[in-house]
């Protein structure tokens, strides 16, 4: 049985991680479904840098700046028409070796997406769907030059997305609200030893949030930190790859310790990491706390 779709992904500097790919594939089978094509179709993406896309945007475009994405389709519709109308034309795109047809390329600059997405206030994974949607829209036919052209290739992508639950997120949760959400869970700690409280949020990449706060114990080797605390919840309600953390205290500021660095590591080693204390915030990285850190792929399994 043939394949309805082939997404061939080249990243040369590694920034995808396996659920980014994933994220990809369901973006072309929901983009290929929405536009309604029947023919088995191909796509080649590159992950690059933004020197990389400048270069490219210069040599193919004319165009000496780097830009979010690029995309070179292999069919030139006719006016008024996209894919769906075009089947006999995406078959003369058939390519055996693939067993499909080659819809054309598109060139993601992952700087950009980073960029993008703290501008817009929504997740890396997000803009990175989003992109990659707009840029097979593009080869199935659509542009947004005009401004009759341009609410119809925005419907198309935000119905492929929506179906897929990666929405425009104007509910997102900015880093405020989750430092707010972490100063919230202070008033739960159980605290009677140290009466050091914390709160802590925890941000999923599917967009919910997980609030932990310390709970210590008379045998203290028993107590639960606020950050393990909303990590354990998270894993046991099916979340896996984070985006953030916040962490709340009073009087200094709340890092992570050891043990809870180690935790979070082994599911999000990118984490972005902000504690907040006595109205100040500080941000930086789980890589930073924990350098040359110990995870999954640190196995040879």
């Amino acid at each position: 049985m043939k394949p309805e779709i082939i997404l061939e992904i080249e990243d040369e500097l590694g920034q995808l991680d396996d659920d980014a790919r994933a994220l990809m594939h369901r973006c072309f089978e929901s983009a290929k479904t929405t536009e309604g094509v029947q023919t088995p179709l191909a796509v080649f993406v590159r992950i690059v840098d933004d020197e990389e896309i400048r270069r490219i945007n210069r040599e193919q475009r004319s165009k000496d700046m780097s830009t979010d994405v690029l995309s070179f389709p292999t069919v030139n519709y006719p006016q008024g028409k996209t894919a769906r109308d075009c089947e006999k034309l995406l078959r003369r795109e058939y390519d055996p070796e693939l067993g499909a047809s080659l819809l054309g390329d598109i060139i993601i600059s992952m700087d950009h997406v980073r960029v993008q997405a703290a501008e817009y206030g929504h997740s890396v994974r997000r803009e990175t769907g989003y992109l990659l949607t707009h840029g097979l829209f593009h080869l199935m036919g659509y542009d947004h030059m005009t401004q009759t052209d341009k609410p119809v290739m925005r419907a198309m992508e935000e119905r492929a997305l929506a179906a897929i639950g990666l929405t425009r997120e104007e509910n997102a949760v900015t880093d405020e609200k989750l430092l707010g959400m972490a100063v919230g869970m202070l008033a739960y700690s159980y605290v009677p030893y140290s009466h050091y409280a914390v709160g802590a949020a925890l941000l999923a990449q599917d967009g919910r949030v997980f609030t932990g706060c310390n709970v210590e114990n008379a045998a203290y080797g028993n107590t639960m930190c606020a950050e393990r605390t909303a990590l354990f919840k998270a894993v046991s309600e099916g979340a896996q790859a984070f985006e953030a953390i916040a962490i709340a205290a009073r009087g200094s500021a709340p890092f992570p310790c050891g043990a809870c660095r180690q935790s979070l590591y082994e599911f999000a080693p990118d984490l972005r990491v902000m504690v907040t204390w006595d109205g100040n915030v500080r941000k930086t990285t789980l890589r930073q706390l924990l350098p040359e850190g110990f995870g999954p792929s640190s196995l040879d399994i």
